[in-house]
């Protein structure tokens, strides 16, 4: 099974007990043939070369759009680096910025971070010097115990059980084992913070498009109030019942409050994206324009190509290869010759779901990718089919205009044919901030291996 390098930690305490009694043993001079063969593998076990965290390991994610650069880091320090940054007047944020706001001010990423930061700082050949050392001195221990003839006795087999897990964690180093658990651990965490700012950025794109609802809410309500204030005026006429008269009513109070419930939620929801920027929480927040997807962005898309990318970079395809690995060597040690016992017939059973679990894990990947694919093609075709409706609502409306001044229709008629033309302003806006969405989405896929 896997070592995690956690157990380093655990190991370490264990050893520290022992301390002085391993500087008392360094007088007598004598180290017992385990310590001869730890000080030769130090010689030759420095790590592995080549254990480099998995590709994509340390790449910041970067935003498929905007004006901006995105954020990038000093792959030594981890600091960002200053490639033209604007920053956001108070008060308010611009969707290009809100992945460095979060990497700067987010709390939940800052912790990540320094889970970042104290993995990045390892530096094996020094951990394995220094387990090595470790070694030598409970062997000295072991020796000095021996001369005194408390062989055999608890603490003895305590410090031998001491050794052995050091020993253990010092091959680790040696094969390169616990590199690669800690990359792998590394993956993780910068998986963590990646999802936490795509949902930061998921909710200023639901913001968006809340504000659009707010806009044709109030226009509702608007060209509601003017057909109550008509009715009113016919009821006084006598030309409807006051029951038509209550109906109108009543569709206008029940657009007031959906009014004043979304209201509420945009308080809400700008709220959770201030505390998710590390920003003053006061539920006011002015957004930016969502960035528009461009013809070339579009064009660069490579369902295939981009697939293989995503899968590289997916630790959710990761943790799935280090399970399937784990489920393999846990078959190898249960799997015997007699392949008629119940053991082994358990154990083959066992590693065959293990394959199918992992082969259906990819396959569902790789479907959820190209929805994502097809989603963006979608929208983009219902953006394209909203911008024609739009030219021909214009049409609509100059023609509107055209008869108001002839004297053919009231005001109230061109009133209406103005919010009709507005709301398919917003349907266009509506299908663009859609379509951002979706590619911003396939972005962090291709980028980071993210799909959700």
């Amino acid at each position: 099974m896997r070592k995690k390098w956690m157990a380093l930690a655990l190991v370490l305490a264990l050893t520290l007990s022992w301390c002085a009694v391993s500087a008392l043993a360094e007088e007598t001079g004598p180290e017992d043939t385990q310590a001869e063969e730890t000080g030769e593998g130090a010689e030759t076990g420095a790590a592995p070369e080549g254990e480099e965290p998995a590709e994509g390991a340390e790449e910041e994610p970067t935003s498929p759009a905007g004006p901006d650069p995105a954020p990038e880091t000093d792959p030594e320090t981890g600091e960002l680096i200053d490639t033209g940054y604007v920053p956001d007047p108070v008060g308010s944020v611009t969707f290009e910025n809100v992945e460095r706001r979060m990497r700067e001010g987010n709390l939940q990423v800052l912790a990540l971070q320094e889970t970042v930061d104290m993995l990045n700082s390892i530096d094996y050949e020094d951990l394995q010097e220094d387990l090595r050392q470790q070694l030598n001195q409970i062997a000295q221990g072991q020796w000095y115990m021996v001369l005194l003839g408390q062989s055999g006795t608890l603490a003895y087999e305590q410090m031998d059980q001491a050794y052995d897990a050091v020993r253990e964690q010092f091959d680790a180093i040696k094969d390169g084992e616990m590199q690669k658990d800690n990359a792998d651990a590394l993956r993780n965490v910068q998986n963590l913070q990646d999802q936490i700012i795509m949902a930061g950025e998921a909710t200023y794109v639901a913001l968006a498009t809340m504000e659009l609802q707010e806009a044709s809410l109030e226009r509702q309500l608007e060209a509601t109030n003017r057909t109550v204030e008509e009715m009113e005026l016919r009821y006084q006429m006598g030309q409807i019942s006051a029951l038509q008269l209550s109906q109108a009513k009543s569709g206008q109070t029940s657009l007031a409050s959906a009014l004043e419930t979304l209201r509420m939620n945009l308080r809400t929801y700008k709220t959770q994206l201030q505390m998710l920027l590390g920003a003053e929480m006061t539920g006011e927040l002015e957004l930016g324009a969502v960035p528009a997807v461009t013809e070339e962005q579009l064009a660069s898309m490579d369902v295939e190509a981009d697939l293989l990318a995503a899968k590289e970079r997916s630790y959710e395809l990761l943790d799935a290869s280090n399970t399937l690995e784990d489920e393999r060597e846990s078959f190898e040690d249960n799997y015997s010759y007699n392949s008629t016992s119940l053991t082994s017939q358990q154990a083959l059973h066992t590693w065959q779901a293990a394959q199918y679990t992992y082969d259906n894990t990819v396959q569902d990947y790789e479907r959820r990718f190209r929805l994502l694919y097809d989603q963006v093609n979608d929208y983009q075709q219902i953006w394209e089919a909203s911008k024609v409706s739009l030219e021909t609502q214009k049409l609509s409306y100059a023609a509107s205009e055209l008869q108001y001044e002839q004297g053919t229709i009231s005001h109230n008629a061109l009133l209406t044919a103005r919010d009709e033309l507005s709301d398919a302003e917003e349907a266009v806006q509506s299908a663009a901030i859609d379509l951002f969405s979706a590619y911003n989405t396939y972005c962090w896929a291709v980028q980071n291996g993210i799909l959700n």
